[in-house]
């Protein structure tokens, strides 16, 4: 640096040394020749041989505002303690001779440093930019005016048009806003220098872009062009200066705005001009390919010098002028040979902007003068047109070469070039050393719409007759490469894309085995990595796991869509806990959902109000690949009950809603709901027998459907409703029709195999579906109307139970049809409710009837109970209703779920709280009447008789065939049910202590109560009478005792009632055939669990004697039990029942 200074430093003396008797800061325009040649050759050696380096430009930028900057310092008197200080350039600056304007010229012209030049001037104010061009007009119109002079003149003026973009070029710390600085600071010295100083540097520090008559830089430019027409004696100078001319013309008075070309338009004249300067030059640059777009953007853009004195009239006359007098000197004859000029080029160009630009469109008001421009603008349109330019030819090759260098050296606009280059197919693609290239440069193509393009040519050249596999497999892989590095969001976008193109991706049509094969692997080894990786049976998945899981999936998923969703598909449902998993990493990846195609609000709701459902349907097709692929993964075998498991959750998890990208708003789920319905439910409902699932499978699919939380928009209807929703009730209804002749045998031909849960399930099911449509018929039941007919006269070939599930449905537009016999038991209003003849329900079968209404639903059973007919002051009345309830409950048992038992039996405590239903107690397993009040398990004691009855009855001889041996277990799982919530009703009055009570109680010695069947007097105890310091503590021990009694004649009470219930479960477990009924065992060893609980928590409940009376009562009652295995775990469980006392 030192050097290159002292280096410089010289030269300028040695140049001042030359100019004697005179100096550097009063020399001549001549003089130049004569004492410049020691500036010119230090500077070439301080920037090198190599021009286009950074440090040429560099240094050249350098030594141009150094002299700049001496010049202005000398002007302006500054002294040398204050350039010191505040002079960032002082050490270069303060070696230098004085110098004037003719120096700084020279050295510009001298270094082809007119970019530079142009660069510091628009740093300047406007107003100064002016007084800076008046100057250099002066200078090149001075004696001897060379041609190199105008060339100067023309390229500062074409920088100056080029240079907004440069404007923004470099920092705070850049030698232009440093130059900036200086000059601004040098000007604010004016107001104390002497007037000839200060009118030198009067400048205008107000906003640069303000427009005034003395800042008008066109009219000083065409005005000094005009003058120095003369000097202009080269054709390429003169095409130069016209070029130069027009385009300023264009862009400052014809456009109010940019021209926007296509990309592929930008090229093409990009190759033609790189082309021209490649022949001339004889080398292929970025730099040539830079400026060449610099040029293109300048003469395109409107110009930021705005003209204020120069009307479009006036440019018109003055260019008009000009054409003229270089057509009259033969100038603009355009030689026709190999080596035709840039400027050639650059003159076509802009004569075709200017002949085709609007007249008056675009233009500021105040230049529109249409009359006056007219005439110039049509004598200048004749004169151009008059031209005749050859004919300048490209080649794709190129063209391809000019987009490669600027897609590779990161020129401007390089991401539309990576966009044209990845759908150009005229360059022969793919050819190895664009692969090369693309291989190098994948970042510049990592935008979404470039990468599909990329894959759009891919896919046609795999398509093609005969592809080079080898070329096809590494495009393939690049391909894949970028998409890898896309962002998530970009990744969805392209896979939404994608999938829209083709669902198999690149292998969509037949592709050469090597391609298929190579993807394979690639597939096979994605899920590997993503198993081993710890997405197997884990429920919980690291984030990072997940997204490196996301990233694969999507790169094989971008290939080809639908092999890698059936490789979820059977992740999900074969590898054990992978489910999870698959559905997380689809969640991330909604592009592989698809995209909805939307009609306009009035088409969509006018097919609703039609019914044209299917229409609807149709735009949706969110889910349908999964579906399918999903639908290919199962159909091959019989799914186990784990696999089927799986499968319910990976739809539940891909039904959820949830953010899939960062920053939405709405939630919304991969798999919408009516997709599962109208892929998987519908279709298997109506083809029972045979389809891919069983009825059972499809039930739980639309239960977990009819769950997925999905959001709605208030205005829109339930998605249900894009499910034919009134065919499949009346399918849901058919199918509760057939589960109401549950345990009848199947009628040949009828494969469906019924299970009680089932039943339940498809009575929710029925349910949830009913509310649903029934809202949407309630909101609109004029567009439903029909539709509702047709379901209603359906239903007249099933049951009528079944038309009360349905009820939500129907709201108020039908009755409720029962048969006869139900009103003959039941006071209903008749504008509501009206008798059937059925044959099944003959007289007397009014309580059947009733039971069954009383098992369909909550409010039904309300209805029943409210207006049942019994007059209970006639005993005969309750006596024969009891009687008749009794047979009516054995015949609806084995039909009932769960639900519909818990139903019953809210119903039966009902009856018997109530006093409507007799239930006479027996003390069938006591010697003895016991001493204490059992009022407050009286329902629960009657409810376990009249079960008891119930059983007899169904056990007995005359119904014993009834059931199946399904039948019968479905039997004891209800009557099971029955035990527990009898079990329940105890536990809450007599709730047991705490664990801590427990053990307090363990801690404490327990008394000795005097025994009920022994002798007091012969049991020796010793009291201790406790301290009593007050009255308040004689009250409240008082009240402890009382509270112990009550507890103890509690706790006895209890045990009485757990034994009766056991009895009952064990005279049951033994009635029923084969007794093998295993709830009604795990009943029985609740109740023994509960009755050593209440033992252990209440140690004076049971004496020795009576425990070990009720221990060799149950072993002997259990010893009625067929089965070994189970009589030895309860009597195993009789022994622990040991009274406190007695351990």
């Amino acid at each position: 640096m030192e050097n290159d200074s002292a280096v410089l430093h010289g030269a300028f003396l040695l140049a001042n040394k030359l100019c004697l008797p005179s100096a550097l800061s009063s020399l001549q325009k001549a003089d130049w020749s004569r004492v410049g040649h020691p500036v010119v050759e230090a500077v070439r050696e301080i920037c090198g041989q190599e021009e286009l380096n950074t440090t040429a430009s560099c240094w050249k930028k350098k030594i141009v505002c150094v002299v700049w900057l001496k010049l202005l310092c000398g002007e302006a008197e500054e002294d040398v303690e204050t350039s010191w200080r505040e002079n960032p350039f002082f050490p270069l600056l303060n070696g230098l001779p004085e110098v004037n304007y003719v120096v700084l010229l020279e050295l510009v012209r001298s270094l082809a440093a007119a970019d530079v030049f142009a660069n510091f001037l628009l740093r300047l104010p406007q107003s100064q930019i002016c007084v800076e061009l008046e100057r250099l007009v002066h200078h090149v119109k001075s004696n001897p005016t060379r041609e190199d002079d105008v060339r100067l003149f023309l390229e500062v003026w074409w920088e100056l048009w080029k240079g907004r973009n440069y404007q923004k070029v470099g920092g705070e710390d850049s030698i232009e806003a440093m130059f900036a600085r200086q000059f601004a600071r040098l000007s604010s010295m004016s107001s104390s220098l002497s007037p000839q100083a200060a009118k030198r540097f009067k400048l205008d520090t107000s906003n640069p872009m303000t427009s005034s008559p003395a800042n008008d830089v066109l009219y000083i430019l065409l005005h000094a062009l005009k003058d120095m027409k003369d000097q202009i004696t080269s054709s390429d100078l003169c095409l130069q200066a016209l070029s130069i001319s027009l385009d300023s013309l264009f862009t400052a008075l014809l456009i109010a705005q940019e021209v926007k070309l296509p990309t592929k338009e930008k090229m093409h004249m990009l190759s033609k001009a790189v082309s021209i300067r490649e022949k001339n030059d004889g080398k292929l640059c970025p730099e040539i390919i830079q400026e060449a777009q610099s040029d293109l953007r300048a003469s395109h853009t409107p110009s930021q010098f705005k003209p204020s004195r120069m009307t479009l009239g006036e440019a018109l006359k003055i260019i008009t002028d000009l054409t003229q007098f270089w057509l009259n000197s033969k100038l603009l004859a355009v030689d026709g040979s190999t080596n035709l000029s840039y400027y050639t080029f650059r003159l076509e160009q802009s004569v075709q902007r200017v002949l085709t630009a609007p007249e008056e469109a675009g233009l500021p008001e105040t230049m529109t003068e249409s009359d006056v421009q007219k005439p110039e603008m049509n004598l200048l349109r004749g004169l151009l047109e008059s031209l005749v330019f050859p004919t300048i030819e490209t080649t794709p090759e190129m063209e391809a070469k000019v987009t490669m260098n600027i897609i590779s050296h990161r020129l401007e606009d390089y991401q539309s070039f990576a966009l044209l280059c990845a759908s150009e197919k005229s360059w022969a693609f793919p050819d190895e050393q664009l692969l090369d290239f693309l291989e190098k440069n994948q970042l510049a193509f990592q935008q979404h719409d470039t990468l599909l393009s990329l894959a759009s040519t891919l896919m046609a050249t795999l398509h093609s007759e005969a592809p080079n596999v080898r070329q096809c497999k590494k495009l393939m892989k690049i391909t894949a490469d970028i998409f890898s590095a896309l962002p998530l969001e970009d990744k969805n976008k392209s896979l939404a894309t994608m999938l829209r193109l083709s669902t198999r991706g690149f292998l969509g049509h037949s592709v050469p085995s090597a391609v298929s094969d190579g993807f394979e692997q690639e597939l096979n080894m994605a899920f590997n990595c993503i198993i081993q990786g710890g997405g197997g049976a884990s429920a919980t998945v690291s984030l990072g796991h997940l997204n490196t899981a996301a990233a694969l999936i999507a790169r094989v998923a971008f290939q080809n869509p639908e092999a890698a969703l059936k490789s979820c598909c059977h992740s999900a449902v074969f590898n054990k806990g992978s489910f999870s998993l698959m559905a997380k990493i689809l969640q991330q990846l909604p592009g592989l959902r698809g995209e909805k195609r939307r009609e306009n609000e009035a088409e969509c709701n006018e097919k609703q109000a039609k019914g044209n459902r299917d229409e609807v349907k149709n735009d949706m097709s969110g889910g349908r690949l999964l579906c399918k692929c999903l639908q290919e993964t199962i159909k091959t075998k019989s799914l186990l009950a784990c696999e089927k498991e799986q499968l319910l959750k990976f739809l539940d998890l891909l039904m959820m809603p949830v953010i899939a990208v960062e920053g939405e708003e709405r939630r919304q789920c991969f798999l919408p709901p009516q997709e599962v319905v109208n892929i998987f439910v519908l279709p298997n409902l109506s083809t029972a027998g045979r389809s891919l699932f069983d009825t059972e499978l499809s039930l739980q699919l639309l239960h977990t459907a009819l769950g997925a939380d999905v959001q709605h928009p208030v205005s829109s209807p339930h998605w249900l409703l894009d499910c034919s929703p009134f065919p499949l009730l009346y399918i849901l209804a058919q199918l509760h029709n057939q589960a109401l002749r549950f345990w009848e045998q199947p009628l040949e031909g009828t494969v469906c195999h019924w299970s009680m849960d089932t039943k339940e399930l498809l009575e929710s099911v029925l349910a949830t579906l009913a509310q649903v449509v029934g809202a949407e018929v309630a909101a609109a039941p004029s567009s439903w109307s029909r539709a509702l007919f047709w379901l209603y006269n359906k239903m007249e070939e099933l049951d009528w139970a079944v038309r009360f599930h349905l009820k939500p449905v129907w709201g108020e537009h039908f009755k409720n049809e029962v048969p006869l016999s139900l009103l003959t038991v039941c006071d209903l209003p008749e504008q509501e409710w009206s008798g059937l003849d059925m044959p099944q329900y003959s007289q007397g079968s009014g309580l059947l009837a009733w039971m069954e209404c009383c098992s369909i639903s909550d409010s039904l059973r309300t209805t029943m109970l409210s207006c049942l007919s019994l007059d209970q002051r006639r005993t005969d009345h309750v006596g024969m209703f009891s009687k008749g309830l009794l047979v009516a409950l054995t015949q609806t048992l084995p039909r009932c779920s769960v639900s519909q038992w818990s139903r019953l039996l809210g119903t039966l405590r009902e009856l018997i709280t109530s006093g409507r239903l007799h239930v006479p107690f027996s003390l069938e397993y006591v010697d003895y009447l016991p001493l204490m009040d059992l009022r407050r398990f009286s329902c629960d004691l009657r409810l376990s008789v009249l079960l008891l009855r119930v059983l007899q009855l169904l056990c007995g001889s005359s119904c014993s065939d009834w059931l199946s041996a399904n039948g019968w277990a479905h039997v004891g799982r209800l009557y099971a049910h029955a035990v527990r919530e009898m079990m329940n009703s105890v536990r809450t009055k007599l709730p047991l202590p705490s664990s801590g009570a427990w053990t307090a109680s363990a801690s404490t010695p327990p008394k000795t109560p005097a025994s009920r069947d022994s002798n007091p007097s012969c049991t020796s105890v010793k009291v201790t009478k406790p301290t009593i310091d007050s009255p308040s503590e004689a009250e409240g021990l008082k009240e402890s005792h009382e509270e112990e009694e009550v507890e103890t004649t509690l706790s006895q009470e209890v045990l009485f009632v757990l034994s009766q219930l056991f009895c009952h479960v064990q005279h049951i477990q033994v009635m029923m055939p084969g007794g093998r009924s295993e709830p009604l065992f795990l009943s029985s060893l609740e109740i023994l669990s509960h009755y050593e609980a209440v033992m252990t928590a209440f140690p004076e409940s049971s004496s020795p004697l009576e425990s070990d009376n009720t221990r060799h009562f149950f072993t002997t009652i259990t010893d009625n039990l067929e089965r070994e295995e189970m009589k030895v775990v309860l009597q195993q469980k009789i022994a622990q029942l040991v009274s406190a006392d007695a351990r």
